[in-house]
């Protein structure tokens, strides 16, 4: 069982990273009380596989509970139980400029008489000792949301987060509508059409005469080399953003042929550049005329 538990100053970044652990695949529980660590990996484990990822957010949200952090950490260890901390900080005059843009009640601002910039150095007071005896420290001060996605993706898998980032090639036809879904769409109606062949024109790209025919074209390779450069080019720019899943929705007219076939390739270049990468076709079984 891989364990992490989540901790740090409020309004650091936690609720963006357990998203980001989310996409990953970890099974995420926010706003866990110390004392009830234990109790939930004996209850899940009763259930499910030892190989099962879980983060675990706990931090001065519990209140007076959030006071037994150390000694729960203490006894993980103490029973051989395997798990790393990671905490969250940022600077003092960020956190508040924070908290004053989005507006939200700091957890520790209890007392009407308190500044919120007294809560701020009192929570840092609090949390002195978990951050020296975490495994992980990251500090948010100068990392955009986007970019702290990036962070933990690179930091628990050890891979890029575009590594992590699916990618769907979805061929379409353009007299059938722009799928709403499509993030870049690809106009490749300006390249060789099969269905003017008669003999092609009831096939699909799927089928190995349509896909010769369009890809064996000198004006569709060097298409293709410079889509896919300046895909190869854009993908770290979108991972960097924070997106999880990419739509490249390629399109001719009716997407049966150009597009499925265009679509395939790049799927095939995508995946060969150790990507996560798909396909679908969404309009090739629908009628075949322009």
């Amino acid at each position: 069982m891989d364990l992490l538990i989540v901790t740090g100053m409020s309004g650091a970044g936690k609720t963006k990273t357990i998203n980001t652990l989310e996409d990953m695949g970890y099974f995420c529980a926010d706003n866990v009380p110390p004392i009830l660590i234990k109790k939930f990996l004996d209850l899940y484990l009763k259930y499910d596989s030892e190989e099962f990822k879980i983060a675990l957010v706990v931090d001065v949200r519990g209140g007076k509970l959030f006071a037994d952090i150390e000694e729960v950490l203490n006894n993980l260890t103490d029973e051989n139980i395997d798990y790393k901390l990671l905490f969250l900080d940022a600077d003092e005059d960020i956190l508040l400029k924070r908290y004053k843009e989005s507006r939200r009640r700091h957890p520790l601002l209890t007392d009407n008489t308190k500044l919120l910039e007294d809560v701020i150095l009192q929570e840092k007071e609090m949390l002195a000792s978990l951050k020296k005896r975490a495994d992980f420290v990251v500090d948010t001060t100068n990392t955009p949301p986007q970019q702290l996605k990036a962070r933990i993706t690179e930091l628990f898998t050890g891979e890029k987060a575009e590594k992590q980032m699916y990618i769907q090639c979805l061929s379409f036809g353009f007299k059938n509508g722009l799928p709403p879904e499509a993030d870049l769409v690809i106009d490749v109606r300006c390249l060789v059409n099969p269905f003017y062949e008669p003999e092609l024109r009831e096939h699909t790209g799927l089928e190995d005469e349509v896909r010769d025919y369009v890809l064996k074209n000198d004006e569709t390779k060097e298409f293709l080399n410079r889509l896919y450069n300046f895909i190869d080019y854009s993908i770290p720019m979108y991972a960097k953003d924070g997106k999880s899943q990419l739509v490249i929705a390629i399109g001719c007219t009716g997407g049966k042929h150009r597009s499925v076939a265009v679509a395939e390739e790049l799927k095939t270049h995508l995946v060969n550049n150790s990507l996560n990468a798909g396909v679908s076709h969404r309009d090739i079984k629908k009628p075949n005329h322009i």
